[in-house]
């Protein structure tokens, strides 16, 4: 049940969203809040009003909001040039992909823009490779897939979704991926033959509600995907680059995949990059005019990359998630039947199922939104946090106080 308290808006916040609504496509249905400026962890609204940003733009904002270190390196390069087209060499890319490819222990990049063409290109490069290295026929080529997958909303993409809102209606889908159950290392080997590329997984999988999946896992796929030669493509979009307390989530379980896919804090919360990185015998089956993209690898996204990279080349950032994120999970686990059906997670990244018998995610997300406190909802009952790594402990203790006290609210409201 809600809340009887709704939420406080003014003429400005309300005239705010009615343009938006107006005037902008209906595929988001944001919480009623209108930021206007942030700085950290924290973001502030139009009226003033100031909110812990516990959702981090779904990871892209790693670093926080205004992060100085990598609005210099945008401001600097805003003074010199932002847009080549890989039509011409500039100077930033080979840097960035220099130093890239050596935090992922990799040979190449393909830089591209959104976290979904990422994974586009990653679909090409692995059917290109099997029908050019691996031997697979024409047009036969498949690639395995998870249940319950998020990988974005293209319309190939879409075609191995299970999830209805993003499926429904935007048929004919492309063929070629077979699904299996996530954390399910058997199922991939059945749905293994001659014919298939590569297998696709997120090592955490996040719009499904922060599922982590069995240790060894990972680890089995690794050793399958050598063994029938196939690649093993990790989609470490949300998961990578210091979020779960560690480069990349498959280092939690000593994982190297064929390909890295990177994205949203790659950009620093200021520009979109992504990014597929592997190793030569992979990547170099790409031809010039094969595949390619106006804006990716252009210096100003290219500069603030490379210094992302830099960041955590430090391993600092990586250090931070993983101490604030066992103190996170920790409180977390407290409010487990308190309200709280489960807790899962790594580093400062946790999914929160709610009872539903109390509240549905998006009523509790937007009970903590009047407390101060912006987070995300996900598949009715669970929330999602995903806080800036620069966040402060205190800052964290007070996010979990609120939800605390919200979830005793709805338990008295309840009786």
């Amino acid at each position: 049940m809600t809340l009887n308290r709704p939420a406080t808006t003014t003429d400005r916040t309300a005239d705010a969203i009615l343009l938006e609504d107006e005037h902008a496509a209906h595929n988001y249905h944001p919480l009623p809040v209108v930021v206007a400026s942030g700085e950290g962890a924290w973001v502030t609204d139009v009226e003033g009003r100031r909110y812990l940003d516990c959702l981090a733009a779904y990871s892209a904002v790693n670093f926080g909001h205004g992060n100085p270190q990598l609005v210099e390196a945008a401001r600097e390069q805003l003074g010199r040039i932002t847009l080549t087209s890989r039509a011409f060499h500039n100077d930033r890319l080979g840097p960035f992909v220099t130093e890239l490819a050596a935090l992922c222990g990799k040979d190449m990049v393909l830089p591209m823009n959104t976290g979904a063409e990422a994974v586009e290109s990653a679909v090409k490069v692995a059917r290109a490779w099997g029908y050019r290295v691996k031997g697979v026929a024409d047009d036969a080529a498949n690639i395995v897939v998870m249940a319950g997958n998020f990988h974005g909303r293209t319309t190939t993409i879409i075609s191995f979704s299970d999830d209805p809102d993003a499926r429904d209606d935007f048929g004919p889908y492309t063929p070629g991926f077979r699904a299996v159950p996530y954390g399910d290392a058997a199922a991939v080997a059945a749905a293994i033959d001659e014919n298939t590329v590569a297998v696709l997984v997120e090592p955490i999988q996040g719009e499904a509600g922060i599922v982590v999946p069995p240790a060894d896992f990972l680890p089995s796929l690794r050793a399958l995907c050598t063994e029938r030669r196939v690649l093993l493509i990790a989609d470490e979009i949300q998961s990578g680059l210091g979020r779960v307390g560690a480069t990349f989530a498959c280092d939690l379980v000593g994982v190297v995949p064929d390909l890295y896919l990177l994205g949203k804090a790659l950009g620093g919360g200021i520009v979109p990059v992504s990014a597929v990185v592997g190793d030569r015998e992979v990547l170099g089956v790409l031809r010039p005019g094969e595949h390619g993209s106006t804006f990716g690898g252009n210096p100003l996204a290219a500069s603030v990359g490379l210094e992302v990279v830099r960041m955590l080349a430090s391993g600092r950032p990586q250090e931070r998630a993983r101490e604030l994120g066992a103190h996170l999970q920790s409180r977390l686990s407290a409010l487990v039947g308190h309200g709280v059906v489960e807790v899962r997670g790594a580093g400062l990244w946790a999914g929160v199922d709610i009872d539903p018998a109390l509240a549905t995610g998006r009523e509790v997300c937007e009970a903590l939104m009047r407390r101060g406190v912006l987070a995300k909802d996900t598949h009715g009952s669970t929330i999602r946090l995903a806080p800036p790594i620069v966040v402060e402990q205190a800052d964290l203790d007070w996010a979990v106080d609120q939800l605390a006290d919200v979830l005793e609210e709805l338990a008295v409201s309840d009786r």
